[in-house]
């Protein structure tokens, strides 16, 4: 069949890019054949760009060119930067696409042509987010001859703005299925009325073994840190584990301790560092996921920012709660049980296989 999917694939995001590449693939696995919508708003757009005004006090006559001017040197190196280049490459080998939509009504005009329409993962619905309160991402531009479904779609916070409950219960009502990540993102739609499938995010449908055909080897055992934060519970952690271990501490951002940081990776360069891991300690759902794929002692703390329901609902989902943790006193040095987060994880990964084998035959119902 011919299916297409949507989702923010190309936000030089990390795990944005893998989860599209993971659906994308598992697809093409069972014989259909699959592209991913290139839908590029403004919005989604902006990155790398010379002429955004991030901050609005700025956006006025003659401050807007003055603090466009004073960013140019920096952004022009940025457009030529490594971190770029690593994205932009994986963007061109591994994702297929099919021409590029700037714009909603572009979308709306001349939709590509589908059978079935999948809408994610990753936090499409976060209404926080312009895309969680963009028509596309719940499949609006779609023919209503054709399958319309969500795949893992998350909102990322327990709760999505009150103002828009309505349109969004709308939007979602006229999907013909409907499949979230998180038990919270399940308890929302039941909220607006309406039923979800919990399925695990798309990076679960592809095993180790074959993400692994992706890596390259690292060069010695590590502690590797992903913290947005900059968080001073986070480095307490590492700084423990270095000292209790005997292992140097890698970090991605540049975060001012351990050995190697490694801020221009792309894609493929992240999943070399967590496969090559002995320890991981982030504030990242992917590098929480991957590090449960590759089977690594790991440990994720809260984010600042109100999106912390995918690494909870994950760990609890797997039974492995206990390395959820906030503060380095909370840290349990002893080894995860993988034979039984192992055990737990196949029975959800068949039935994720399950829901899309289900939306692909046009089931009516989920029993």
């Amino acid at each position: 069949m011919k299916i297409k999917t949507i989702t923010c694939h190309d936000v030089y995001n990390l795990g944005a890019s893998l989860q599209a590449y993971a659906l994308m693939e598992y697809l093409q696995s069972l014989g259909h054949n699959v592209e991913i919508i290139d839908y590029k708003p403004d919005y989604l757009n902006n990155h790398y760009s010379l002429s955004l005004v991030s901050n609005p006090k700025f956006d006025v006559p003659l401050v807007r060119q003055l603090y466009l001017l004073a960013k140019l040197p920096e952004r022009i190196i940025a457009l030529k930067s490594q971190r770029k280049k690593n994205f932009d490459d994986f963007r061109n080998r591994y994702l297929l696409l099919t021409q590029r939509y700037e714009s909603y009504s572009e979308l709306e005009k001349r939709p590509p042509i589908a059978d079935i329409y999948f809408a994610g993962s990753d936090q499409i619905w976060n209404t926080l987010f312009q895309n969680g309160k963009d028509p596309a991402f719940y499949l609006k531009f779609t023919p209503s001859s054709s399958i319309r479904a969500s795949y893992a779609a998350s909102f990322a916070t327990d709760e999505i703005l009150e103002d828009w409950k309505p349109k969004i219960k709308e939007w979602l009502s006229e999907l013909d299925y409907i499949s979230v990540r998180e038990s919270s993102g399940a308890k929302i739609v039941r909220q607006l009325g309406l039923n979800a499938v919990q399925v695990l995010d798309p990076v679960f449908l592809l095993d180790a073994k074959e993400w692994e055909l992706l890596c390259q080897p690292m060069d010695q055992k590590y502690i590797f840190i992903y913290d947005f934060d900059a968080n001073p519970e986070i480095r307490k952690m590492a700084e423990a584990l270095s000292l209790n271990t005997g292992l140097p501490i890698y970090t991605l951002q540049n975060l001012g301790y351990g050995v190697k940081a490694f801020p221009d990776v792309g894609p493929l360069e992240f999943l070399s560092l967590v496969h090559g891991a002995e320890y991981v300690l982030s504030n990242s759902f992917h590098a929480t996921a991957f590090s449960i794929i590759f089977e690594k002692e790991f440990w994720v703390t809260s984010r600042k920012e109100k999106i912390n329901t995918r690494m909870r609902d994950l760990a609890i989902s797997l039974d492995v709660s206990e390395r959820f943790i906030n503060k380095v006193a909370d840290m349990n040095l002893s080894r995860i049980d993988y034979d039984k987060v192992q055990y737990r994880m196949k029975r959800q990964i068949q039935e994720s296989k399950r829901y899309i084998d289900l939306v692909i035959s046009g089931g009516k119902s989920y029993d």
